[in-house]
């Protein structure tokens, strides 16, 4: 996949050798000569990917770094420090100031494009959650500012089959997360739930570790999970094939503990981040389909789920049957008591409906005081069985509302219809199911009443 990708670097020559290797790529580049000047055309441009020079004039890659992660408009872009081969102290500024990776000059091509490709896809996918965020923002379903990720210890999985190096990485890490070995958990088959982070070593003997990466990264509970490889020098392939399997990032042997402590740290952010983007957008979703007042499904997705269920049964599966449930004299309560209490009525007859109809059941709040309860695959006979059951516990105790203050006798109406043949409408049964209303309440309310025809 392409990218476009910010080269911020002083010297002409290493930012023209960076295009050419990223342009045989097809990636598209752009190029700034310092970084004050790679900041602007980040906040202008919004790049895929910035490859950050740490020493440059006017502003170095740190402090352009600190600034571009603080902005909420380019913090959730990729950034790649540059540095010096064997510069310990830049790499962990570089992390600390919030870098995604670094690359070490000269700049390896297999590395680059390794590198590139990885944080492309982490791009690929942030941009998709941000996207669908915007669009639930103008929808109006998605209120306040970008989701804050937690702070607690990390759950960090160990895999490897050396249990001193395991144990290592294990105490350089207790101090401020949970680790454990995959010896103590008894093997990687049940660790996975509640996982942050995994440290693969790609020098396992006793398993393959791409298999591992590749097991870990195409399994549907575990494709989103980082992983940290850790790599020896003399194995460089291994390590940019893991980087090729999905692995998130890699460190080297001999094992920096500040390092593996900052790696950690951006691979944890990272997660939580997009974790929490994908909760935000499920709680949008069910916003989407949810009434407000009541928890029950409203309108829009009550229509939804008819046409899909009906379509099913003009198709050939069993017969689909709904209930429309209407609260007798509900206008007497909001013009005695005021629309607070008409509120609590609300609420509480929702509950109560929720709490006997059965798992399979759709319940619904059409509007007003008036609502619905989709039953797929219900014949006649069982649909009426079921709205006579919500009849019954709707009327059997008396509503409690204003803190209990005052007790009031509720009933409802029911109507009750049921498809009959293929090629039937969802205008034909709601028509049914409103006739059969209708009856109900003038036949003297507070009874079901069934339209088969």
């Amino acid at each position: 996949m392409s990218a476009r990708v910010l080269v911020a670097d002083d010297i002409p020559a290493n930012r023209k050798l960076l295009q050419a290797k990223l342009n045989h790529e097809y990636y598209s580049v752009s190029m700034a000569s310092n970084g004050e000047e790679a900041v602007n055309m980040a906040r202008a441009t919004h790049p895929d990917i910035i490859l950050l020079d740490v020493m440059m004039p006017v502003m170095n890659g740190f402090e352009a770094c600190e600034i571009l992660k603080s902005d909420p408009d380019t913090q959730h872009i990729p950034i790649v420090m540059v540095t010096a081969l064997g510069d310990r102290e830049h790499r962990l500024k570089g992390l600390s100031a919030g870098a995604d990776d670094f690359l070490t000059k000269p700049v390896d091509d297999f590395a680059l494009l390794t590198r590139v490709r990885a944080l492309t896809k982490y791009k690929l996918v942030l941009d998709e959650l941000r996207s669908r965020e915007a669009n639930g923002r103008r929808m109006g379903v998605i209120d306040g500012e970008d989701p804050r990720t937690n702070t607690n210890p990390a759950n960090i999985l160990i895999v490897d089959d050396n249990e001193r190096q395991a144990r290592r990485i294990k105490l350089s890490l207790s101090e401020q997360h949970n680790p454990i070995m995959m010896q103590e958990a008894g093997g990687i088959a049940g660790t996975q739930n509640g996982i942050d982070l995994v440290i693969l070593s790609l020098a396992s003997k006793s398993f393959d570790p791409l298999r591992i990466c590749a097991h870990f990264k195409s399994s549907p509970q575990t494709k989103d999970l980082p992983i940290l490889a850790v790599g020896d020098v003399d194995a460089e392939a291994t390590g940019m094939r893991a980087l090729e399997l999905g692995a998130s990032d890699i460190i080297m042997r001999p094992i920096d503990t500040e390092e593996l402590a900052a790696r950690v740290k951006t691979q944890v952010r990272k997660k939580r981040y997009l974790d929490a983007m994908r909760r935000r957008l499920d709680a949008s979703m069910e916003l989407a389909i949810t009434d407000q007042l009541t928890g029950l499904f409203n309108r829009r997705h009550m229509v939804n789920q008819l046409n899909q269920f009906l379509k099913r049964a003009n198709h050939g599966d069993g017969p689909l049957s709904i209930f429309i449930a209407d609260i007798d004299h509900f206008k007497r309560v909001n013009d005695t008591y005021g629309h607070d209490v008409g509120d609590e009525v609300l609420k509480e007859f929702a509950s109560r409906i929720q709490e006997n109809v059965r798992p399979s059941d759709i319940p619904c709040r059409q509007g007003g005081e008036e609502f619905i309860v989709i039953m797929p695959n219900t014949t006649a006979d069982l649909a009426n069985a079921v709205a006579e059951r919500v009849r019954r516990h709707v009327c059997a105790q008396p509503f409690e509302v204003e803190q209990g203050i005052e007790r009031l006798d509720v009933t409802v109406s029911v109507g009750v219809a049921t498809t009959l043949e293929a090629g039937e409408s969802v205008d034909d049964l709601m028509k049914r199911a409103d006739l059969a209303l209708y009856e109900a309440k003038e036949s003297g309310r507070n009874q079901v009443v069934s339209r088969a025809a």
